[in-house]
């Protein structure tokens, strides 16, 4: 099954996991922003997603662990996307490295993206709904 929708939805089905993982990386920037030495952490997207695919091109789709006892397996498991540190453009005197306005305009970018990746699977079950039921 898991061949199935990796042909059927490209890498649409990984890319919703760590748009939803990054989601709640910014939601706790957002959340520790007076938290004095807080170091606002955020995904980087293209590191994971070449890790769950095993590719830079975006080429075909390699096995993937879907367990931490899976040997073998290579790609991110959900849950352990790279996180690294965000840039500070100017931290404040107690150490935090939260910006609130940049923090709410990556996570309204963010929800962009995780629209897209859930509107393509959306109309690609439509597509498929379609030629099941014969137009009808």
């Amino acid at each position: 099954m898991s061949n199935f929708t990796d042909n059927m939805f490209g890498i649409h089905t990984q890319a919703l996991g760590l748009w939803q993982k990054r989601a709640e990386v910014i939601s706790s920037n957002l959340a520790n922003a007076d938290t004095p030495d807080y170091k606002a952490r955020d995904v980087d997207f293209r590191k994971a997603l070449i890790a769950a695919t095993g590719s830079s091109e975006g080429g075909n789709l390699q096995m993937t662990a879907t367990s931490e006892k899976d040997l073998g397996g290579v790609g991110a498991l959900p849950g352990h996307e790279p996180l690294a540190y965000r840039v500070s453009t100017q931290p404040t005197m107690d150490g935090n490295t939260v910006d609130t306005q940049v923090e709410q305009a990556q996570f309204a970018g963010n929800a962009v993206h995780y629209q897209a990746s859930l509107s393509f699977i959306t109309a690609q079950i439509r597509m498929m709904r379609t030629a099941i039921n014969g137009g009808s």
